[in-house]
């Protein structure tokens, strides 16, 4: 069995992968990042909407959240979808989901979501910056839509949360809004707009020089795909395609596919794939100033590089069925309900795996009893954002640090 001691293999080469690779680099340590082959354009780190959100703080299981999911699931343009074939797989999910939005655990939840992404868009700009690409970030704001002004309450439980938290929130009229988004739709009332967002208009290509990086700096890329981990006093073995090798340490971050990594190691994690879709129309008519979002149907919409991305929707489906792109499509009727004057014409459609846990709270720090198997994953929709601060927590763990904040909130063992 092949032994490498001083090398630290990290699981997954999404956007968590990349920043726990680079951030262990800082520290000194020798980095191989083990992906699996093929489908790079396929995963989460590509496909999502762009936003990097300090004030993203409020968990998706709320208090009152179960009265709306039957109207979602019978509305076919709604924001959520469960396959029949699923549902018994789910259904322990589901009940946890729900249970973890009392409000006393939102609380607790919400304090510990803000501690981990506050710094997301000042480390960003840091990797980025010797390289020379710090305008793959963008500073702006965020707005939230209403059609209905009178739903647009800054007093309402999401936006306490996020504004006691520090965030600075501001309600706005109508013609106000016009002026920051012109094509918006006249229909809106109103908006609540949050400052201190970021934003990048290319996921994809923040990954690829993020990686690039990673690289030039000594750093080890492998395509293979993980079976087995095997950790004792000496090190972690891996059993992959190639057979069966030796390293000093392992950071599981494969996303969707990390729980079933784990089994090997007799953990259980209950670990939900919330199968995210988007849409991007190339040449859309429209332009977008800043990160928008439909409170009703919880669409958001944001300019990329390559056009105007339309990104939202749940489906609860599992990782290996193969994706309804009807889901993809009907995001083109809402984003032109948003934007009248948008444009048909070439699209791309995505569907990626969003690994999510019932509190909405990612798993980041040692795996239970395993000093040398480090575990980050689960941010749910928030990868892009949880992708420096978690690599940045990674190695400071890593290298016997006390981490930047608390995370007992994290731990795998509080399931």
């Amino acid at each position: 069995m092949p032994r490498d001691d001083r090398t630290t293999a990290i699981i997954g080469g999404g956007i968590i992968g990349i920043c726990c690779a680079l951030y262990l680099q800082e520290k000194g340590f020798r980095v191989e990042v083990i992906d699996r082959a093929g489908g790079d354009d396929r995963r989460a780190s590509h496909g999502n909407a762009g936003n990097l959100s300090p004030w993203s703080c409020v968990p998706e299981s709320v208090p009152g959240l179960w009265k709306s999911v039957p109207g979602w699931l019978l509305d076919p343009l709604g924001p959520m979808a469960i396959r029949a074939s699923h549902l018994p797989a789910a259904a322990p999910w589901l009940l946890r989901f729900l249970a973890a939005g009392r409000l006393d655990r939102v609380e607790r939840q919400a304090d510990a979501l803000r501690a981990l992404y506050a710094p997301v868009v000042d480390l960003y700009e840091e990797l980025l910056r010797p390289i020379g690409q710090t305008e793959l970030i963008r500073r702006c704001i965020y707005v939230t839509l209403y059609r209905d002004g009178r739903m647009a309450d800054p007093d309402a439980l999401g936006w306490r949360l996020r504004r006691e938290r520090g965030a600075e929130l501001r309600l706005i009229s109508q013609e106000e809004l016009r002026e920051i988004e012109p094509d918006l739709s006249p229909d809106y009332e109103a908006a609540i707009v949050m400052q201190g967002q970021g934003r990048t208009t290319n996921p994809q290509r923040l990954l690829t020089v993020l990686t690039e990086r990673m690289l030039a700096q000594g750093g080890r890329m492998t395509r293979a795909e993980v079976g087995a981990i095997r950790p004792d006093a000496e090190g972690v073995a891996l059993e992959d395609g190639m057979g069966s090798r030796r390293v000093g340490r392992v950071v599981v971050a494969a996303g969707a596919w990390s729980a079933h990594l784990l089994k090997s190691m007799g953990l259980r994690v209950p670990l939900e794939t919330e199968r995210g879709y988007h849409l991007t129309i190339r040449d859309p008519g429209v332009t977008i100033n800043n990160t928008i979002m439909e409170a009703g149907r919880m669409v958001v919409a944001s300019s990329m590089q390559d056009g105007l991305r339309l990104a939202g929707t749940v489906e609860l489906a599992g990782l290996k069925p193969a994706p309804d792109y009807r889901r993809s499509r009907m995001l083109e009727a809402l984003g032109r309900a948003m934007f009248p004057g948008l444009r048909s014409g070439e699209a791309s459609e995505w569907m990626g795996h969003r690994p999510s846990l019932p509190d909405s709270l990612p798993v980041i720090g040692h795996a239970p009893g395993h000093r040398n198997v480090l575990l980050a994953f689960g941010h749910s929709h928030l990868g892009l954002s949880g992708g420096a601060p978690t690599g940045r927590l990674i190695a400071q763990l890593a290298a016997g640090e006390a981490p930047a904040i608390e995370l007992s909130p994290f731990r795998l063992d509080r399931f």
